[in-house]
């Protein structure tokens, strides 16, 4: 059975099939993307979009959509649906769906009249290539099948309008055609496994509308051109492949190439399987170059969510080379931006004053992976850099305090992961000594000095030790509120700050907590009351004054909200093995519990992925990106603990 299957009740209700997306990417920066009933709802949606080198590597729209039409006895039904101006869609092809399925491929089923028609769609590993395969499976009368392509060759962050600059001429190529519409783009090759005849139709469809990003704030409209359709004959049973791409193929050898791109596919048939398949499209290799994306579809690289992200994503994965790569990608970055970075004060990633310790949690989580690894051979000497640097940090906004603390404070900065910013002002200022910070800070130390003494390095080892021990002593005296029974968010000076917020939960859940067993356990307890939900924890309690439980509005009205009550799923492995830690085997029912409330997310926003994050009321949509690297790895990391537990 099918594990993600939506039918034509729930299809023909836009409101409820506009508000489900679908991506699939090529691992190498292209994507396909749209909603279930193919009306593309955001700029960012496109059947092709890819990474052009001219434009500095930045995505850009190709193909944004296709209209598949069948005709019979002169009659054309087209399959296709676009938004205009006062809600309006034209053409209504949404009517003649039975059901949208997710196996190996995303795959649509129409019934037009007597015709039963299947479309396929697959983007091909590290090419910039979109293949969709359309089967006639039912028809009792001679049928043709038309495919008019829109095109938009514009950046996903821009909307384009009809103009006298762009070139709307075609090339034909076997089988097919190609067009370059601006200076600088390649050319988009659309061929097809059967010869075809192209009819030339140049026109420009104007005042499209993307729903979602009116609702964002954002300009909205676009004209797109369609340089005519391709037309055909297709048979009861027959299969023809589509193909779009940035270069010319040979259209012979289409179906051939379908059918291999096809079994390199994991079935979606589970929930593990449905995060596997996601966890895989965030790699984006380039030549010898191998980066992780921080989300779909406008984020790209960011170093914290990548370690954050790794040991997830990695879990499961028979070839883990890829995410090895991608560390040893990330180590680099650390030491270019962070250690060989002489302006401490200055640096260009200040807001990222926690990344280098992440490292020591990501290669943590890798050893307990790959216990046969040798650590110290692999990442020792990044270890050692990274904790020499942070001793280094005598001076300035962003220092090591003599009570062995982190400190970081810069006017008009966000220094951690809660990074909105408003009118120049970050939202969620959080100066000073912050929990997160300090709890990576002692688990780095900890595990550098477990190194050291594996090792038989003594004198690296007592002076580590006795840093150690300091900031574990500070870290309590600092952080911990003996009166509520939970840790200080962030304190500076005399100010403690006791909003209940998430990021305590890594001083609960690391490896090496500063916290003694009864303390974590009522962090962990203070956590499930206050900002447990079922797709993560809230980035503030609903008590307290600020918080906002629902993300919507403007860019400006969405920047104050979203560290202030919004849930973020990444945060639910770090709860879940710090609830572990502590309940043990005890602790199993609730955990799994956590992730059936994931199963059932599977189905929403972006199928078979977890968005970026949810709304902190009841019934928790999803809000930001579809889908996110970070949240993905969250949840089978959780899926992981069990396992360990059982």
């Amino acid at each position: 059975m099918t594990y993600l299957n939506l039918d034509k009740t729930k299809l023909v209700n836009l409101e409820y099939s506009l508000s489900r997306e679908v991506i699939r990417t090529n691992r190498a920066g292209s994507y396909s993307s749209t909603t279930v009933v193919g009306c593309n709802t955001r700029k960012y949606h496109g059947m092709l979009v890819s990474p052009i080198e001219h434009f500095g590597g930045g995505r850009f729209v190709l193909l944004s959509s296709l209209d598949i039409s069948l005709v019979q006895h002169q009659q054309v039904f087209n399959l296709g649906i676009r938004k205009y101006q006062g809600s309006h869609y034209e053409p209504k092809g949404h009517k003649y769906m039975e059901s949208y399925e997710m196996d190996l491929t995303p795959k649509r089923v129409y019934r037009v009249g007597g015709m039963l028609l299947t479309t396929e769609l697959l983007m091909v590993e590290s090419e910039d290539q979109l293949l969709m395969k359309v089967t006639l499976e039912e028809a009792h009368s001679p049928t043709l099948i038309r495919f008019k392509p829109f095109l938009a060759f514009r950046s996903i962050h821009d909307l384009t309008q009809q103009n006298m600059v762009a070139n709307t001429r075609y090339e034909p190529v076997e089988q097919g055609v190609k067009i370059q519409m601006y200076e600088g783009f390649p050319h988009l090759h659309m061929q097809l496994s059967k010869d075809t005849e192209f009819l030339a139709m140049p026109d420009w469809y104007r005042g499209i509308e993307y729903s979602k990003e009116q609702h964002r704030g954002y300009p909205f409209k676009e004209d797109l051109f369609s340089p005519g359709y391709f037309e055909m004959e297709i048979k009861k049973g027959e299969s023809l492949i589509f193909s779009a791409a940035t270069n010319e193929i040979k259209p012979n050898g289409l179906k051939a190439k379908y059918t291999r791109e096809t079994q390199k596919r994991i079935p979606r048939n589970t929930l593990l399987n449905n995060l596997l398949n996601s966890a895989e499209q965030f790699i984006q290799r380039k030549g010898n170059r191998i980066k992780l994306l921080a989300g779909y579809h406008w984020y790209h690289e960011r170093l914290r969510d990548t370690l954050v992200a790794l040991p997830g994503l990695m879990a499961y994965q028979p070839n883990r080379q890829h995410y090895l790569d991608v560390l040893a990608h990330v180590i680099d970055q650390v030491r270019k931006v962070y250690i060989a970075e002489s302006d401490l004060d200055h640096r260009p990633n200040s807001s990222d004053v926690d990344v280098p310790l992440w490292v020591f949690y990501t290669i943590q989580e890798i050893e307990r992976m790959i216990p046969e690894m040798n650590i110290c051979q692999t990442y020792g000497d990044a270890m050692v850099e990274i904790i020499q640097y942070y001793m280094r940090l005598k001076d300035g906004a962003i220092h090591l305090d003599e009570n062995g603390l982190l400190y970081a404070k810069v006017e008009g900065k966000a220094l951690t992961w809660m990074d909105a910013v408003v009118d120049g002002q970050p939202v969620t200022w959080r100066p000073g000594y912050t929990v997160e910070v300090n709890a990576l800070w002692y688990n780095a130390l900890c595990y550098y000095l477990k190194m050291c003494d594996n090792h038989k390095r003594h004198a690296e080892a007592d002076s580590v030790r006795v840093m150690a021990e300091k900031v574990q002593l500070s870290f309590v005296e600092t952080f911990w509120n003996e009166e509520e029974g939970y840790l200080y968010d962030y304190v500076d000076g005399g100010y403690k700050d006791a909003a209940i917020r998430p990021n305590q939960v890594l001083a609960a859940s690391l490896i090496f907590s500063p916290l003694n067993v009864e303390q974590q356990k009522s962090v962990i307890d203070v956590l499930k009351k206050e900002l447990l939900t079922p797709l993560g924890l809230r980035t503030l309690s609903p008590s307290d004054p600020k918080y906002q439980g629902v993300l919507e509005g403007s860019q400006r009205q969405r920047d104050m909200a979203v560290h202030q009550g919004s849930v973020f799923p990444w945060l639910a492995a770090f709860f879940a093995e710090g609830y572990l830690n502590i309940h043990k085997r005890g602790g199993l029912p609730f955990i799994k519990r956590m992730v059936d409330d994931f199963e059932g997310e599977m189905g929403n926003h972006c199928l078979s992925t977890i968005s970026e994050c949810f709304n902190g009321n009841p019934p928790h949509a999803g809000k930001g990106a579809i889908s996110m690297a970070w949240n993905v790895a969250a949840v089978i990391r959780i899926i992981k603990l069990i396992e360990k537990y059982n």
